[in-house]
């Protein structure tokens, strides 16, 4: 078994096809099949079940997969390591950031750290917290902003900010007076919220099971600037985190009567590694946060 079968054997997993699979490696179909039977024999098990159409993996090839991908993702770290320590590259930060904090807690963060290091590139994705999770475990991403419940056991998780999730309403919507509100009495509104995915979602859905709670939903979106708009202009209402209200005319927040505190956490891989950028990174968000 050596790091090309292990590539093969994944292309192939990923594309259930051979000829989809090769095509991907930039190799002759017949090589691979090749390639993929000496891998099957080495292991003395078989990893895929074949047809005329497409290739699943076995029992057995599953398991395989769990390891391959983590053997290739510890080789793609030690010789990002290397080539740093060689100085053939210049520093990389490839960051996930849920839309909410990066539109008003990051920018000047960002600005920040890109002038005190101008040599090192950032890459920003915007993402909701369970697909940054998954881009984390996936060594998709370097570091995430996420919600600091429920980590998955192979991240590593530094405090950000706490904030209170708020309800949100126009100015002259008939609950822009109340000092608070109840769970069931914002729940009865029509709602303005983001699609599954966003530590936004999350806690509406935990609320709504907790309280046994079917909420109306007349509008799902990833775009907060729509959703903000919705809100002004009286057609539904939302919960955001305090923050946005802080920096947003025309919005009126409004506590819940069972206040909501979100711990907002940075996180990467524990057996990742971690370069000199994105432990400046790091660094510099804590003193600056």
């Amino acid at each position: 078994m050596d790091l090309r079968q292990l590539r093969y054997f994944l292309a192939v997993a990923e594309q259930r096809n051979f000829t989809k699979a090769a095509k991907l490696l930039h190799i002759a179909q017949p090589a691979l099949s090749v390639a993929i039977k000496k891998l099957e024999s080495s292991v003395g098990l078989p990893l895929f079940d074949r047809n005329e159409k497409q290739v699943h993996l076995t029992h057995e090839g599953e398991v395989l997969q769990v390891h391959a991908q983590r053997i290739l993702q510890q080789v793609e770290d030690a010789n990002m390591a290397m080539a740093e320590l060689r100085g053939l590259q210049k520093g990389e930060v490839r960051v996930g950031v849920p839309g909410m904090l990066g539109s008003y807690f990051f920018p000047s963060i960002l600005m920040g750290f890109k002038s005190q290091y101008p040599d090192l590139k950032l890459i920003v994705v915007e993402a909701g917290t369970q697909s940054i999770r998954q881009m984390l475990l996936d060594g998709e991403l370097d570091i995430g902003v996420i919600h600091n419940r429920d980590v998955p056991s192979a991240l590593e998780t530094r405090h950000l900010i706490t904030s209170q999730m708020v309800a949100v309403t126009s100015q002259d919507h008939p609950l822009a007076e109340n000092k608070s509100i109840s769970f069931r009495a914002f729940f009865d509104e029509e709602l303005v919220m983001f699609k599954k995915g966003y530590f936004h979602r999350e806690f509406i859905d935990r609320i709504c099971a907790e309280h046994n709670i079917e909420p109306h939903l007349s509008f799902e979106t990833n775009l907060l600037a729509m959703i903000l708009n919705i809100v002004r202009h009286g057609f539904a209402i939302t919960a955001l985190l305090e923050l946005v209200t802080e920096h947003e005319p025309g919005l009126v927040a409004i506590p819940f009567e069972e206040p909501v505190t979100l711990d907002i956490a940075m996180a990467w891989r524990k057996q990742g590694y971690l370069s000199l950028a994105d432990r400046a990174f790091i660094d510099f968000v804590q003193r600056n946060k």
